[in-house]
């Protein structure tokens, strides 16, 4: 996990430095014959020809992708990695988004609105990856599971280690699941289709990207594309649930078009990263941010995709990693959000990398 950078020209009613400083960015991982994955940076490395076609939402093309496709080159990042600061970090700049005299008010944001066809309770995020970065095998994600309860979604975020199907077969809980890399949106789609086996009925939603344009791996316009190829792909194969693109709330605030071509506005949000707030402070700080995308994309349905607090790591100026913290911001979240939130995450991820931009806390924000 780490601290996000958010490549946007859009000005937001906050500073652009405070942005940055308070997006953030997850080092998931997806294993592949084709793609190799850096796992601090996320670096998406071809080592076999692989083209995509986009198509736009009448099925016309718009543009191809492969490993050198893209011309979108991110700029430099603006924040300051932690351990390397002079000062105290800054207040929070968050603030509504600028009214517009031509645009209409949005709906007033609402953690217990209703959704339109999908599971919106509270869920769970899970990667089934080893310590060694090997594989969990189908009995190791059965004992995993088995010891979560209460949630209504599980979250996972690829195809790779036979993950969706190994779920699937482990508990009874609706999937949201994901397509990792959309430079190899065809190979991975078919693969999550294989292992759903025609069991739509327990996806709730496909993801197309995780944190891509906050990431600086692609731009607005590549996602959108993908993400209309993908309605065709998995339409085709029968499904018929939602399918959004994830990013980083500042991302999303700053970049609409990524709620807009997606069912629900799918956002990423950690209280911690933000500096200024403490544990028992994360369910209002999320909820605000969630008003936030909720106006930015029209009123449209947001669903919290990742947000907790870690339990070991350094101290980021008022946010304290402890175990005794995470339980009060997780008490806080769940209080806030009485549906439509993931909690990050069932376990700590002990394959990752820590480091000093993320507070040394990458591994652990497990909860179990």
């Amino acid at each position: 996990m780490k601290a996000g950078v958010l490549i946007t020209g859009l000005a937001l009613a906050a500073s652009a430095s405070a942005q940055i400083r308070h997006g953030h960015r997850h080092g998931h991982k997806e294993r592949g014959d084709n793609v190799a994955y850096n796992k601090q940076v996320e670096v998406v490395t071809a080592t076999a020809p692989n083209v995509i076609v986009y198509v736009d939402s009448d099925g016309k093309p718009i543009s191809t992708s492969g490993a050198k496709a893209s011309a979108y080159h991110p700029a430099p990042p603006a924040y300051t990695p932690a351990g390397k600061t002079t000062s105290a970090p800054a207040a929070p700049a968050y603030a509504s988004p600028k009214s517009s005299s031509s645009a209409k008010a949005a709906p007033a944001y609402s953690a217990s609105s209703s959704g339109s066809g999908s599971s919106s309770g509270q869920g769970i995020t899970y990667s089934p990856y080893n310590a060694d970065n090997s594989c969990k095998s189908a009995g190791q994600v059965k004992s995993d599971l088995a010891q979560i309860s209460g949630y209504d979604l599980i979250r996972l975020y690829g195809s790779d280690c036979n993950q969706v199907a190994n779920v699937l077969a482990a508990c009874k809980t609706k999937l949201f699941v994901g397509v990792f890399d959309i430079n190899n949106l065809q190979t991975e789609s078919n693969t999550l289709i294989e292992q759903a086996k025609g069991s739509w009925d327990r996806i709730d939603t496909i993801s197309i990207g995780n944190e891509l344009v906050n990431g600086g791996s692609a731009s607005v316009e590549q996602v959108v594309a993908a993400i209309n190829t993908a309605r065709g792909i998995f339409k085709a194969a029968g499904y018929t649930g939602s399918i959004v693109t994830v990013d980083t709330f500042v991302a999303m605030i700053a970049n609409p078009g990524l709620c807009e071509a997606s069912d629900y506005a799918a956002a990423n949000c950690h209280a911690f990263f933000d500096g200024s707030k403490t544990a028992d402070q994360a369910g209002a700080f999320v909820k605000d941010q969630a008003q936030r995308i909720a106006s930015a994309c029209g009123g449209k349905r947001v669903v919290i995709t990742e947000t907790g607090w870690p339990s070991q790591g350094e101290t980021n100026g008022v946010a304290v990693p402890s175990k005794a913290n995470q339980q009060t911001a997780i008490s806080s979240l769940k209080s806030s959000f009485s549906k439509d939130i993931f909690l990050f995450s069932a376990f700590n991820d002990m394959w990752k990398t820590n480091s000093a931009s993320t507070f040394g806390c990458e591994q652990f924000w497990g909860i179990y």
